[in-house]
């Protein structure tokens, strides 16, 4: 065990993560030159169009230092607030934490966010200032902003270079000197954290592990804690780039364990693995469970794909555990999942990876925050879709959930920063100076108001220099209504939307006129209104293709050309009470998509 060491790396998007662990992978030899590609341990094809860590990695690496061969197991972590819960269970299996800066761009808000994840687990922190050879690089601001941030000596910060491969030995000599070996008894009883799991078609599920006391051998029988299921340890082993069977595994080590288990339900991340016969006497403190900020809807296209999408969300849910979801039927598109995400890059990425792994098609809804009705009598109901919404005679005010905003800019940007956050309804609590022009800006807001493209907008205003960290920070009392949208007298449920009193006017002529441009032509008009309750405040109409009923008339007489005419009305107005206005795909995505 003295001989382990486990780290994770933790940093801001775009900070060099994924690139540094290329290197250092490059250097222990784990990978080949053959096998090597950029971002190698990012394997879905998603992370590599993207350029992002969606998924956390683990993969062993040896070391020689000072004529001992150390075993380092490596977690490579995503920076995106999005995927903040990767990064949670990530810390909560490691003793150690790179903390990597960019030293061209200085300490961001997800930097600090990750920080304090790690801080609570008391991890071993070791500063890293990444891209110095990069022209606009200024380490020693960078270096002092680190030393303020941690309270650590000057010369703890380590320079280094992914792209180039400065640093690395550096980086492995802190890692050795400066990160605890892991503390357990192997003769103890098994404990061991389940702190991630994946679906593979052919071998079941494979689940990733750390051992924290006790030893496992394979074809040990084996128990989880939290399920009370039992098991035989098939095959057990340590993830290098591919996975490595072992016959032995003992406190300290991260690893993987097969035992052809095949419904997804029996695997909770968080649970504790224990032996059957010598079981230990409590469960390891699991992750809190996530908290999911953005609620949308899932449906398949086709009504009799249902159970085939329970089973891709199931096998979703074992490789991303952030993702929460329970069946819910809507009177426009059917039987469908209602989904908590933790933000709308969180839906893209699950959306993206429904249609490219599963070959489901699917329809998402309106994305939602979760509200609270307060009734009349005193009791609380939780909305997460607008067709939850009570009547208006049986409550008394609706609560919406607020956040605290972490916005770190630079000084030349802070009108616009401000002038942002106030037109969605925020208010900023504090503005402190952390360089001559970097400013932290902290701001109470409503959840509802940054779903959509506040992310976007911060970005944009900012010059793409501004980055965004945010807490819950409880339910404040506001005048919400719900939004209905009809066609042809009909509500279309999907499309319904809780918006704030003062937006709704602006949202729902916005909507209407969007769907207008959207919406196919039919044989018959159909009538595009948004409502509030019983009162129609937009309205917008996609008139109706005609065919040309005169054509056979040349010349003769006027009244026979308006019998024609009155017959087609009449054909028409029939059709319009019949008629069945199909919403394509794009109307719905179209939603999300309002500037």
């Amino acid at each position: 065990m003295k001989h382990t060491r486990n780290f994770c790396i933790i940093a801001h998007i775009d900070h060099g993560k994924s690139t540094l662990a290329d290197r250092m992978l490059e250097h222990t030899k784990t990978v080949t030159e053959r096998e090597m590609q950029d971002q190698l341990l990012d394997d879905m094809d998603l992370e590599r169009e993207r350029g992002i860590t969606i998924k956390s990695h683990a993969i062993q690496m040896n070391y020689e230092y000072e004529g001992d061969v150390y075993a380092i197991n490596m977690i490579d972590t995503p920076g995106h607030v999005d995927f903040s819960y990767e990064v949670s269970r990530s810390i909560a299996a490691c003793e150690g934490a790179l903390l990597i800066v960019d030293a061209s761009q200085g300490i961001e808000a997800q930097t600090i966010s990750n920080l304090y994840l790690a801080l609570d687990h008391d991890l071993e922190i070791i500063p890293v200032l990444n891209k110095i050879d990069l022209p606009g690089a200024e380490p020693e601001l960078v270096r002092d902003q680190v030393v303020d941030l941690l309270g650590c000596k000057p010369e703890e910060v380590i320079y280094a270079s992914g792209k180039e491969g400065i640093g690395i030995d550096d980086i492995f000599k802190a890692i050795i000197e400066r990160v605890p070996s892991p503390t357990g008894d192997p003769d103890g009883p098994l404990q061991a954290m389940i702190f991630d799991s994946e679906f593979n078609s052919y071998r079941g599920i494979e689940i990733i592990f750390r051992i924290f006391n006790g030893t496992l051998r394979k074809g040990d029988k084996v128990k989880f804690m939290n399920t009370g299921r039992e098991y035989d340890a098939d095959e057990i082993g340590i993830l290098k780039l591919v996975q490595t069977p072992l016959e032995e595994m003992s406190a300290g080590d991260v690893g993987y364990l097969i035992s052809g288990i095949k419904i997804a339900s029996e695997v909770k991340v968080g649970d504790t693995i224990t032996h059957l016969k010598r079981p230990c006497e409590k469960a390891i403190q699991g992750f809190e469970n996530v908290k999911p900020m953005v609620f949308a809807g899932i449906y398949p296209v086709e009504t009799s794909d249902f159970e085939e999408l329970r089973a891709s969300m199931e096998k979703l849910q074992l490789n991303d555990a952030s993702l929460v979801w329970e069946p819910e039927t809507s009177a426009a598109l059917g039987f469908g999942f209602r989904c908590g995400f933790l933000g709308m890059l969180h839906m893209e990425i699950v959306q993206e990876r429904l249609e490219r792994e599963f070959d489901m098609t699917v329809i998402t809804t309106v994305p939602s925050v979760q509200f609270r009705a307060v009734k009349t009598d005193g009791s609380y109901q939780e909305i997460n879709a607008p067709s939850e919404m009570p009547e208006p005679n049986t409550i008394s005010h609706i609560e919406e959930p607020y956040i605290k905003a972490q916005i770190i800019t630079k000084a030349d940007y802070i009108g616009p920063v401000i002038a942002l956050c106030m037109d969605k309804r925020g208010a900023i609590v504090n503005q402190s100076y952390l360089t001559q022009d970097r400013v932290e800006l902290v701001f109470d807001l409503p959840l509802s108001e940054i779903v959509f493209d506040f992310f976007d907008k911060l970005k944009t205003i900012s010059r793409g220099y501004a980055s965004l960290d945010y807490e819950l920070n409880g339910f404040r009392q506001s005048t919400m209504v719900k939004l209905d949208i009809m066609l042809n007298g009909e509500k279309v449920d999907a499309l319904s939307a809780i918006v704030h009193r003062d937006k709704a006017y602006e949202w729902g002529k916005r909507l209407c006129e969007k769907l207008r441009e959207l919406l196919p032509r039919q044989m018959f008009e159909i009538a595009i209104q948004a409502a509030i309750g019983t009162k129609i405040i937009a309205r917008e109409s996609v008139k109706a293709m005609r065919k040309n009923v005169l054509a056979k008339c040349y010349g003769g007489d006027i009244s026979r050309k308006r019998k024609l005419l009155e017959k087609q009305k009449k054909g028409k107005k029939r059709m319009r009470q019949v008629g069945n206005v199909e919403i394509p795909q794009e109307a719905f995505m179209a939603v999300l998509k309002l500037d």
